[in-house]
């Protein structure tokens, strides 16, 4: 199509591409995001800003060719520079931030993107050095992007992580307070152990405290008990020479001084003292650390869990729910722990497990089809570089109802099982393990199962015992090759909660490392 016709269509054009917020740019998603891939926007002006992941100069140097990505996709804008608008070799390098002006215009038909921008004004151009720049345009391995934190949100795969958990964060938000949540912001520092659910990060001011007095004694050696004598003698002489004036009657002015006297006598005194009991290290009581002198007055820990801060108001307000980041001191360094994560806690009052499960069920449907409706290019790139059955999974467990049995009755099947052996022997009463869990959704049911009345020998204490005795009112959510969602029925209050357990890659956990 030549530019006069392009011209002639665009005048015929209504729809105009939308801005972003608080800003004259268009998001590149804007633009190559649409189901024509934006090829419907052509002959309109936009402003564009982001950064270089690829440049070459071409028609012996006449113009560059540019793939610009802002972070709001995974597809870039090609872009198209005349060596008349700016110095291409400025340009070319990747990572080199650039704000440009120009117009769409539809590529040659053979041209893999459907739409490019004919830059025509540079406004602004953050050059980077080629031979300092540690990202190249070549794929990076997980281990490689752990030595440049700061540019990791730059790679594809960073950036399509960042933009997953964003839209699974807005969703779990969005379907909370849709079905009437209150969302609750519980501590993240506390000095409380929940329920013992693992070890925990303590929080303290004493190591510092410590170091610092070090440094202040060897800077500032404190006093011998000679000098804490002689100004204690010096308080003494200043008391005499008080009291002497005033069996002399001495006058108003004098002994006003001599009070003055004293009292500076006396502060010397109480500073020379208090540094004379200064002694490095944490200090220490009946031979244990004494957190009087802490921060918070006693021991203070990063939180395992909202849970009891937020029971609190479920049973004041129902239908809550907390959402923040978690810690765990454990000395596992698997893919299924984390030192930090962040969980769903919901409590809803007066609701039995069968609510539990509706709720559950509908939670995790509603963030799987959130991201099919959403994250679909994220999820193909996520399909193509690391987990190909991923998006099929996700249209499985959104559209699927998920089965339910009981612990009882999964023991049963999983004893029946004659074409594996599993590692761990199966019997009434054990905690399944992750092969138990994974034969039962991926080979018994290929779908999502929900596994309830737990013997109570392995729940918490707080889990509401059935009528049988033997059992409690907890069950666990398992999804085929991601994990599970661990739920119960509190014995001491009328209601619900469930908790997220957070099941990262190996990759993932790598990247949190640093």
């Amino acid at each position: 199509m030549t530019d006069a016709v392009e011209n002639m269509a665009s005048a015929s054009i209504t729809e105009q591409v939308p801005k972003a917020d608080f800003s004259d740019r268009v998001p590149i998603r804007s633009i190559v995001c649409r189901p024509d891939g934006g090829a419907g926007l052509s002959g309109q002006r936009v402003r564009v800003g982001g950064w270089v992941k690829t440049g070459r100069e071409q028609l012996r140097g006449d113009v560059a060719f540019l793939e610009l990505s802002d972070g709001s996709c995974q597809t870039n804008l090609q872009l198209m520079v005349d060596k008349s608008v700016w110095e291409l070799s400025q340009l070319v390098h990747t990572g080199t931030c650039l704000q440009v002006e120009g117009v769409l215009k539809l590529p040659p038909e053979t041209a893999k993107q459907k739409v490019e921008l004919r830059v025509d004004r540079v406004l602004h151009v953050g050059p980077t050095d080629p031979a300092k720049y540690p990202l190249p345009k070549t794929k990076l391995t997980l281990e490689f992007l752990r030595d440049v934190v700061h540019l990791r949100p730059k790679t594809n795969t960073i950036s399509a992580v960042a933009r997953i958990r964003n839209a699974l964060a807005f969703a779990t938000h969005s379907f909370f307070q849709k079905h009437g949540f209150i969302y609750v912001h519980t501590p993240i520092i506390t000095t409380s152990d929940c329920e013992g659910a693992g070890e925990m990060f303590q929080v303290t001011t004493l190591i510092s405290e410590a170091e610092k007095m070090e440094k202040e004694l060897i800077k500032n050696p404190p006093p011998s008990e000679a000098e804490v004598e002689a100004a204690g003698a010096f308080v003494s002489e200043k008391k005499d020479v008080l009291k002497k004036l005033k069996n002399d009657k001495a006058s108003k002015q004098e002994i006003t001084a001599a009070v003055a006297e004293l009292a500076k006598a006396k502060e010397s005194l109480s500073k020379l003292q208090e540094r004379a009991q200064m002694k490095p290290g944490i200090p220490e009581k009946d031979g244990k650390i004494d957190y009087a002198h802490d921060f918070f007055g006693r021991q203070a820990f990063l939180t395992v869990s909202g849970q009891l801060q937020v029971e609190t108001y479920a049973c004041a307000v129902s239908s809550v729910y907390t959402f923040g980041p978690t810690f765990r001191a454990e000395q596992s360094h698997t893919s299924r722990h984390l030192a930090e994560f962040w969980m769903v806690e919901p409590e809803i009052a007066f609701a039995d497990l069968k609510d539990d499960m509706n709720c559950a069920e509908a939670y995790v449907k509603y963030l799987s089809q959130w991201l099919l409706d959403n994250c679909l290019d994220d999820m193909e790139f996520m399909a193509k570089n690391f987990d190909k059955g991923c998006i099929d999974r996700l249209k499985m467990v959104a559209s699927t109802p998920f089965e339910r049995l009981t612990y009882t009755e999964a023991v049963d099947l999983l004893k029946k099982v004659t074409d594996k052996e599993f590692d761990n022997k199966v019997e009434w009463g054990i905690d399944l393990a992750s092969e138990h869990e994974r034969y039962l959704t991926e080979v018994l049911f290929k779908k999502p199962v929900i596994v309830y009345n737990y013997p109570k020998g392995i729940k918490a204490f707080y889990m509401r015992l059935n009528d049988d005795g033997e059992t409690v009112a907890a069950m666990d959510v398992l999804v085929p090759k991601v994990g599970f969602y661990s739920l119960g029925i509190h014995k001491h209050f009328g209601y619900v909660w469930f908790r997220e357990n957070l099941v990262e890659r190996k990759m993932w956990r790598k990247i949190s490392k640093v």
